[in-house]
């Protein structure tokens, strides 16, 4: 069992940066992919990107290429998102997620992660 818990959303402004965090508990992430998602009101889940932990490799969903990075402190096994140049249409609650994964393969499949946080809102204002 793991519990992942978000943080670090708010309100900003176009173009600027937020950073969220996702503190995991329960079990130890050495096997395990974490992976954001997004969801606006009335609109489908999107993949934001993940990262697998072990080794920090990292897939990012193209709209967010060159704006977004992952990072990840095994000490506090946290995961950070750092948004930067954020864009209106990017508001919507931020999920983060987990699963097991062997292989570490990061899938974009929000039905493959077994594990959600509560979710965190960003909102970017025009």
């Amino acid at each position: 069992q793991v519990q992942l818990v978000e943080s670090g959303g708010g309100l900003v402004q176009a173009g600027g940066s937020l950073r969220l965090s996702c503190a995991a508990s329960g079990r130890t992430l050495g096997r395990y992919v974490m992976g954001w998602f997004r969801q606006a009101p009335e609109k489908e889940r999107e993949f934001v990107g993940g990262i697998i932990w072990s080794g920090g490799n990292t897939v990012y969903a193209n709209s967010v290429k060159g704006r977004f990075t992952f990072f990840r402190d095994t000490d506090k096994n946290t995961v950070y998102l750092q948004m930067n140049s954020l864009k209106p249409e990017e508001t919507a609650v931020y999920h983060c997620a987990a699963r097991a994964s062997t292989l570490g393969v990061i899938t974009t499949d929000s039905s493959r992660y077994d594990y959600w946080g509560q979710g965190t809102q960003v909102t970017v204002s025009s």
